[in-house]
């Protein structure tokens, strides 16, 4: 049995979503942001210390770090999932999987924590724009035409990539990056998705 250790509103909604597609049983444990705080309960430090999620357990080992967790999951679970080592297609796969995590959330993560200090973070808007700007665009260009990141159907990538992707969406950049935009309706249009959202909700 797999456990997912899930917070709302995070990035473990991808891990939820990847468990859905991939049809196994799992059980979820529910975390919830403080309403005041945004932050995750100490409840998350009981189990590892950072405190942070997602976090699953499988095979009786805590694995953490969403790439990881994906990169496992599908290795074990739909290995079709992820490119013939050695291809070209898994040395993309590598680069896109670390890239999720590595460049894209950095600056989400700088426009999100910059914009709470107000006027005192106003010099670094314009750098964090540019870069949100050139990875969303990278994004949007290595886009297949198939509508996917690797392959010819759902990957690994495309789960871990959704992530960025929708916060994207959020900042209505739908007319800037028209293929990241479709690629946000098709993946929210799948059942698995949906059913994911469903659960999540908390």
């Amino acid at each position: 049995m797999i456990i997912l250790h899930h917070l709302n509103r995070s990035r473990s909604h991808r891990i939820l979503w990847l468990l859905e597609e991939l049809g196994v049983d799992y059980e979820i444990k529910q975390y919830a942001r403080d309403a005041k705080t945004n932050l995750a309960p100490p409840d998350l430090m009981k189990i590892h210390p950072l405190g942070k999620s997602p976090m699953i357990e499988m095979d009786g080992r805590l694995i953490t770090e969403s790439a990881a967790i994906v990169e496992m999951l599908c290795m074990t679970h739909a290995p079709h999932m992820i490119p013939q080592v050695g291809s070209d297609a898994y040395i993309q796969h590598l680069e896109l999987m670390h890239f999720a995590e590595g460049s894209a959330m950095t600056p989400i993560l700088l426009n999100l924590y910059v914009g709470l200090l107000g006027d005192a973070g106003a010099p670094l808007h314009p750098r964090i724009e540019q870069q949100l700007d050139a990875h969303y665009g990278y994004m949007n260009d290595v886009l297949r035409d198939n509508g996917h990141f690797v392959l010819d159907e759902l990957s690994a990538v495309d789960i871990m990539l959704s992530f960025p992707a929708e916060i994207a969406m959020r900042q209505n950049r739908q007319e800037d990056f028209p293929r990241l935009a479709a690629f946000v309706e098709r993946m929210h249009a799948r059942p698995a998705y949906q059913r994911a959202t469903e659960k999540g909700a908390n």
